[in-house]
């Protein structure tokens, strides 16, 4: 597989404070990454960083073409699709509102009104909320409908933080199943920024330990979820 995301050297910073010092690494083309370290390791800034919604510098390659300094919505339009922590839905929005508003940038009504039944496919709850104010569903709905919205944009990359945050563990396992399906059937890529690591590392092919903004292990996920040294060190499990 061809590299569909390539980063060297990213630092990144929040006014004076220097957040990133110097990471690289990559996504390939259908591939599934993670990122994984403890809070306050610079993950949830990495991903800022790349969709261009912090101070950064370094070269941030996607699909051959420098996205370093196209602004957040230009590199959204690319493909590109960023499910934050904290799910961020339009609270005061339907569940399908929300989900059109992910494509936004589209024009093609039929086309839009088929990838909104694509979605109630995977996540069929959210069809039977499909009228509901997106503020009254559970946190668990309120996710799925994240995930659902970044899918309207029809991304070739997602981007997802924290996705197991707060959700009970029998919806962590379908939502991860869901990423799973995405990925292999839809060959979406995945940029995973997640604490539950022994999850993550069932997910990816790839994966890179963060810690204080730099880059400390890197390596196929197989070798990290099977490294007991690593994972006591780095993961606590």
């Amino acid at each position: 597989m061809t590299a569909l995301l390539e980063v060297r050297d990213l630092h990144a910073s929040y006014g004076t404070t220097r957040v990133l010092h110097g990471l690289s690494f990559g996504v390939l083309e259908g591939g599934v990454t993670t990122l994984l370290g403890g809070n306050g390791a610079g993950k949830t800034t990495t991903l800022r960083a790349l969709c261009g919604m912090v101070l950064r510098t370094g070269e941030i390659t996607f699909a051959g073409r420098s996205i370093a300094h196209l602004s957040t919505e230009d590199i959204a339009r690319l493909g590109i699709a960023h499910v934050p922590d904290g799910r961020g839905t339009f609270v005061r929005l339907t569940v399908e509102e929300n989900l059109e508003l992910g494509a936004i940038t589209r024009r093609d009504r039929n086309a839009i009104a088929q990838d909104v039944e694509r979605v109630f496919g995977y996540f069929p709850i959210l069809q039977k909320r499909r009228g509901q104010q997106a503020g009254t569903l559970s946190g668990g709905e309120q996710q799925m409908l994240a995930i659902g919205r970044a899918l309207m944009l029809q991304p070739r990359l997602m981007l997802l933080d924290e996705p197991s945050f707060g959700l009970a563990p029998r919806l962590v396992r379908e939502l991860f199943g869901i990423l799973a399906a995405l990925n292999k059937s839809e060959g979406v890529s995945l940029l995973v920024v997640e604490q539950n690591a022994a999850l993550a590392l069932d997910l990816a092919d790839q994966a890179y330990l963060v810690e204080t903004g730099r880059i400390v292990f890197s390596g196929a996920a197989r070798e990290i979820r099977e490294d007991e040294k690593i994972r006591r060190s780095y993961l606590g499990y």
